[in-house]
Formats: structure tokens, C-alpha cells, sequence
């Protein structure tokens, strides 16, 4: 199975604390690396979890609160002085390139590679990527400013070759191309070997859904259906409830009932409020409505 897989290297609150580090994650399909935020000291973060900078293609920005974009400006300068010359996608709310240009500017545009700004609408969903193995949607969130998830889809993959088959009927390295695309195997004398019995079914596409800061919204589960991994905010517990009401956050109960309705296979909660002594709190919260939710840790690596 191809590689899919996420990391985490941030998933705190806004406020700096020690025992978390603001939001950022590792998205890794077929080792291209998707970076989903950017929170102050993130380049650190890929550091001690030995991700390759080289290999980020692109960042997704889910808003443009400090603790989601503000380790941007530091990581760019790394790239420069690491001698990236690939150009970086950087998708984000539109404001995103007034407000880290001029930073840019005053090193007189140096820095060796190109920085692609693509403007996403972070009120509906649509494709803001597309490659040979991806797609990436945006999901709109309910916050006090722009703010949108992402859904991460893997294309489907061709069906498995049986080697077993392919030996018995002496067929040609040649012709296994063909077969993954579908065709059957006609034999010398005439004979034809469908191709139902050369291959197995492909492994059924991956998914896996970043839902960044908003308040509670029952509604996201059109989005999720049915989606491998989602990581979902959980800034309170429910005896806070009048706080995330007030600021637009999620209870580790109300991401929990997102993820049952939208019936994911894991709930990954995250973006923990500072103002309790454990994370476990949020867990146990989480579990009495979803018993399969795991809790975001700092060099966390979860395999779709």
C-alpha cells in the first residue's frame, strides 16, 4: 500500500504553552509533503521530528489567526538558505500576500525560489489541488474570521497483479501494464484469461479531513462522510461551553458528535485550550460519544 500518512508537530491553543506547540501537521501521500498550517517554531518541530524540508510541496493556511501562519516567514527563510530552488504553493485566504510581502520584499526577493500564492475561498467547498494521486477540498468553518478545513482524497489506484496467475499462465512482464488497466490475457492458442482472474481489487481510496478552528457545526458531517481520519479541534470541555460559544470553538463532545454522525472511521482531536492541567480530560470527554478517538501529541504519526 502506497504511503499516506499524517504527523503532528503542532496542535495547541493560541496561547504558547510547553507542553504543546501551535498547529501544524505533515500530511506525507507517496512522500510528497503537504504541510496543513504553520504556527510560530514549526521549522523547529520539523527538525525534531526529522521531516526532509525539501520535500514540502505546498501549505495549506486554514485562517489567518497567528498561531496557524505565523512560523511561515521563518520556514521560508530556511528554504533560502537550504538552497531550495522548487517552488513552494502556498494556499491560503487571499490576504495572506499582503501581509507576508513586504517581510519578503525587504530581502529584496533573494530568496532563490519561487513562492506561488493561490487565493482559496473559505466559504464553499471546492478542488484547490489536483495531481496524479490527490485531490484537496476545502471545507468552509464557522470562526470570527475567513477559515476553512481540508479534505485530503486519494485517487483510486489500479487493481493488484496476481503473481501466482501471471507465472501459471507464463505471461510477459510486458503485458502487466495492459492487465492493470483492465485488459484480459489472450493465450497463444486462442484461449482468453480474463482479467478478473489476473488481479485483485485495488485498495479503496484513502481520506482524511483537517478541521481547523469553528464552532460547533452539525452540518460539517456532509463533508466527512464516511473519511478515514479526522482531526477536528477540541479547544474546550463542555463545562466551557459559554467560551466556545463566545469565541467560536468546539467542545471535545461536539467534535465527537461531528464524527459520529459523519460516522469517520478515527476521531483525532486537537488545539487544546491551555487552561487545563491534562489532555485527558479531553479525551475521556470525546470517548463517551466516540469511542474511537485518539488524542493529537506532538510527533504523533498516524498511517491512513
Amino acid at each position: 500500500m502506497e504511503k499516506f500518512e499524517v504527523t503532528i508537530l503542532g496542535c495547541g491553543c493560541a496561547l504558547p504553552t510547553t507542553q504543546h506547540a501551535p498547529s501544524s501537521q505533515i500530511v506525507n501521500v507517496r512522500e510528497k509533503l503537504f504541510m496543513v498550517d504553520c504556527g510560530e517554531g514549526t521549522q523547529l518541530q520539523l527538525r525534531r521530528y526529522h521531516v526532509n524540508f525539501q520535500h514540502i510541496y505546498a501549505v495549506f493556511i486554514s485562517h489567518l489567526h497567528g498561531d496557524h501562519y505565523y512560523g511561515l516567514i521563518g520556514m521560508l527563510s530556511t528554504f533560502s538558505m537550504l538552497d531550495r530552488t522548487s517552488p513552494l504553493h502556498i494556499y491560503a485566504h487571499r490576504d495572506l500576500p499582503r501581509l507576508l510581502k513586504p517581510q519578503l520584499d525587504y530581502f529584496g526577493g533573494s530568496l532563490g525560489y519561487d513562492v506561488v500564492f493561490h487565493n482559496i475561498d473559505t466559504t464553499r467547498s471546492e478542488i484547490i489541488y489536483d495531481d496524479r494521486s490527490l485531490t484537496v477540498s476545502t471545507i468552509p468553518l464557522d470562526h470570527h474570521i475567513a477559515c476553512c478545513g481540508f479534505l485530503f482524497h486519494e485517487k483510486p489506484t489500479l487493481p493488484h497483479i496476481r503473481r501466482d496467475m501471471i507465472d501459471f499462465y507464463h505471461i510477459p512482464n510486458f503485458a502487466i501494464n495492459t492487465i492493470k488497466q483492465g485488459a484480459d490475457w489472450v493465450m497463444p492458442e486462442g484461449n482468453v484469461i480474463p482479467n478478473a482472474r489476473l488481479t485483485r481489487p485495488a485498495n479503496p481510496p484513502r481520506t482524511y479531513a483537517y478541521c481547523s478552528d469553528t464552532a460547533y457545526m452539525p452540518q460539517l458531517a456532509e463533508h466527512l462522510h464516511n473519511v478515514d481520519l479526522l482531526y477536528h479541534e477540541a479547544t474546550y470541555l463542555e463545562d466551557r461551553i459559554e467560551k466556545a460559544v463566545l469565541y467560536k470553538h468546539s467542545t471535545a463532545r461536539q467534535a465527537a458528535l461531528v464524527a459520529r454522525e459523519a460516522r469517520v472511521r478515527r476521531l483525532l482531536i486537537g488545539h487544546f485550550s491551555q487552561r487545563y492541567d491534562t489532555d485527558d480530560v479531553f479525551l475521556d470527554e470525546a470517548k463517551t460519544v466516540f469511542p474511537d478517538t485518539i488524542l493529537a501529541k506532538e510527533g504523533l504519526r498516524i498511517v491512513i
